[in-house]
């Protein structure tokens, strides 16, 4: 049994071991399959407090270590609203991991607590713009999020099912508000079952959800759906073992030539247009 001298060398040895297949060399193939990660960066990792983001957080400062050219990370969490015991478990879970955090305020949950219509998409749109603000205020010019290859699975099928389009979620994007910042998916290509199990294995406990009001508002119906596409793709996955994954590829093999219409660049192309095309 390898002695440790601190949680942070276990976590980091089991990255490097029992997760390197699974975890570190998906983490390192999004990373530069979609370039998400250029010389001289200084990428802001957007802490929540869950799993997702606290492993994205430690598998930066490992790639940092390891990367052939130098980039910055700088690891920033907003307190919403956050109750004391959800902060501290933020801060004791960032010691633990040996990562540095910079939190700050933005009283978000409190101002959305009064906004009856769509309470949820404003809190989105404030966290995201608070989340540009701060980074930019740090000299950043991208910012990462912890969505991971579920995430992405999942918002593409809750799309088509619920929101009648087909669409992605992308592993990076331009900010439309924000000029020369983008955001950046580095967990793209790292499915859930195994940031559990790395979890689990490290005896880790992270937040879950931390939204003071979330079961009075439409999140919770959102989740509620959420849940729903969980357990329709792990029944899917009982026949059909790569069902994830081949919607993730799916994704990279668009056929629009098949397709009645699409959207573009915010353009609508209607059928007509695209049969004319193809004349």
């Amino acid at each position: 049994m390898k002695d440790f001298n601190s949680k942070s060398a276990e976590v980091e040895y089991s990255l490097n071991k029992k997760y390197r297949k699974t975890i570190w060399n998906p983490f390192i193939s999004a990373v530069k399959k979609y370039s998400l990660i250029s010389e001289g960066d200084k990428i802001a990792v957007c802490v929540s407090g869950g799993k997702d983001s606290l492993l994205l957080a430690k598998l930066m400062q490992m790639l940092q270590r390891y990367s052939e050219f130098p980039f910055e990370v700088v690891n920033i969490a907003m307190n919403p609203g956050y109750t004391p015991a959800n902060l501290e478990k933020i801060r004791t879970n960032a010691v633990l991991l040996g990562v540095d955090i910079k939190i700050f305020d933005a009283d978000i949950f409190g101002y959305v607590s009064t906004v009856e219509k769509s309470p949820c998409y404003l809190c989105a749109r404030m966290r995201r713009g608070f989340l540009y603000e701060f980074a930019a205020g740090e000299g950043c010019n991208k910012i990462a999020l912890g969505h991971h290859l579920d995430d992405v699975v999942e918002t593409t099928v809750m799309a088509m099912f619920y929101g009648a389009q087909l669409q992605g979620m992308p592993p990076k994007l331009k900010s439309t508000n924000h000029p020369g910042m983008q955001l950046i998916r580095p967990l793209y290509c790292v499915s859930e079952k195994d940031i559990c199990s790395w979890r689990d294995c490290n005896g880790l406990s992270f937040l879950q959800c931390a939204c003071k009001f979330t079961e009075k508002s439409e999140a919770f119906e959102n989740l509620s759906k959420r849940r729903e596409i969980k357990l329709l793709l792990k029944n899917l996955e009982k026949d059909t073992p790569l069902i994830r994954n081949n919607i993730l590829n799916a994704l990279h093999n668009v056929c629009l030539d098949t397709f009645c219409g699409y959207k573009s660049a915010g353009v609508r192309h209607e059928f007509d247009e695209i049969f004319g095309k193809s004349e």
